[in-house]
């Protein structure tokens, strides 16, 4: 899993140019998981303990769901029901007052087997990524060229901005602004538009939505990454 995530050249990811490459990076490292937790990895030992331990949310819950192993998934929620039972509801736990208790089943609702795999290759990748933007021409322009930078990972990018030579800090930043501006400027017209196109003096069938129809899961994915 290791050397699989770290080998990704970073430029590959940046090369298709379509919405979001932070976004397609976090994508990139999901599936993966995904794929290695419902293929062989789930009958290895310390994986099982992992996800006996941690669990998984409800977003990568359903992702499991639409894989074709269904028997792989079943087998690790067996065991990471039978680990909740034993380690919180079983007899010893009575002893433990309610305060105790309650912070362990917050802690299992607030964590994901699949979450902290994504976390750790994404810090590994941003700092090739920092790394790339300060030493690479080439690679700041394939940057500057993106289709946009969602709200969410604007905010990852700028927050690390230290990690760039500081020669590089103010043209990284005004990249990263003009990328989430510009597509935040189209996401309000097309929006404005898919409304107004609602106003009976606009219908008829040769009303022209342009490109809003699709306006609404756009504008929806640049807000939340999804």
């Amino acid at each position: 899993m290791r050397e699989s995530i770290l080998t990704i050249p970073i430029s590959e990811i940046f090369e298709p140019m379509e919405g979001c490459p932070i976004c397609r990076m976090r994508d990139m490292l999901e599936a993966r998981t995904i794929e290695y937790i419902m293929g062989a990895a789930m009958m290895e030992p310390d994986v099982r303990m992992e996800t006996n331990r941690l669990g998984f949310c409800k977003t990568h819950f359903d992702q499991m769901l639409k894989q074709k192993n269904r028997l792989s998934l079943a087998l690790m929620i067996q065991t990471h029901l039978m680990e909740l039972d034993k380690n919180i509801f079983d007899r010893r736990s009575v002893l433990e007052s309610k305060t105790a208790k309650q912070k362990k089943v917050s802690q299992i609702n607030e964590e994901c087997f699949v979450c902290s795999k994504i976390e750790w290759g994404m810090s590994r990748l941003m700092v090739t990524f920092y790394e790339l933007y300060g030493k690479e021409k080439e690679f700041r322009e394939l940057f500057s060229k993106q289709q946009t930078i969602c709200l969410h990972h604007y905010d990852l990018l700028v927050s690390g901005i230290n990690n760039i030579d500081k020669k590089y800090q103010s043209e990284f930043v005004k990249a990263c602004n003009a990328l989430t501006k510009q597509y935040l400027e189209t996401l309000i017209e097309d929006v404005s538009h898919f409304c107004n196109m609602y106003d009976y003096r606009n219908t008829g069938k040769d009303a022209d939505w342009k490109n809003s129809k699709d306006s609404i899961e756009r504008s929806i994915k640049f807000l939340t990454t999804r």
